[in-house]
C-alpha cells in the first residue's frame, strides 16, 4: 500500500489578541484538493504566539476560551520574556505554548472526521493583528 504526502497552505489575518478564527472551511478545501480518502491531516500555525485547536465555534465560546486562558496566564504579571524583549507579549507566548501550534485530525471517507459542532480554529494570542500562515499536511491514501 502506497501512502502519499500532500502539503497545502493558506494565510489568514487576525485582529490581534483573543481573536478566534474558524479555519474549518479552508482545511476542508485542502483535504478535498489533496484527494485523500483515508489518512490524517495535520494542521499547523506558523509562529509562537498563536495556536490551533477545536471548539464549537459560536460567539459565547469564542469569548469564554480566551477568558479562561487569561485566568491561567494573566496579563499584568512579570514575564521574563517581556524583561528581555520589552514587547509586552510574554503572556501570548505562554498561552500559545499551552494550547499548541498543531493538531491532527483523521481523514475518513475523504473528509475531516469532526463532530457535528466541532470546528478547527486558530487562536490568536499576540498583542497586535497578525497575518498567519497555516500549513495542512495530509498523509494517507
Amino acid at each position: 500500500m502506497a501512502f502519499k504526502v500532500v502539503t497545502k497552505s493558506f494565510e489568514m489575518g487576525s485582529r490581534g489578541e483573543d481573536d478566534m478564527i474558524d479555519i474549518t472551511k479552508e482545511v476542508r478545501e485542502a483535504v478535498d484538493s489533496g484527494k485523500l480518502s483515508s489518512g490524517i491531516a495535520t494542521v499547523f500555525v506558523v509562529g509562537s504566539t498563536a495556536a490551533v485547536t477545536t471548539i464549537e465555534f459560536e460567539p459565547g465560546l469564542a469569548k469564554d476560551f480566551p477568558k479562561a486562558l487569561d485566568r491561567v496566564v494573566p496579563k499584568g504579571v512579570a514575564y521574563e520574556h517581556d524583561k528581555r524583549w520589552h514587547d509586552g507579549n510574554g503572556h501570548s507566548h505562554v498561552k500559545a505554548s499551552l494550547v499548541g501550534p498543531s493538531l491532527t485530525v483523521p481523514v475518513v471517507g475523504g473528509d475531516l472526521a469532526l463532530g457535528e459542532w466541532q470546528q478547527l480554529v486558530v487562536a490568536e494570542f499576540d498583542t497586535r493583528p497578525r497575518t498567519r500562515k497555516i500549513i495542512v499536511q495530509l498523509i494517507g491514501e
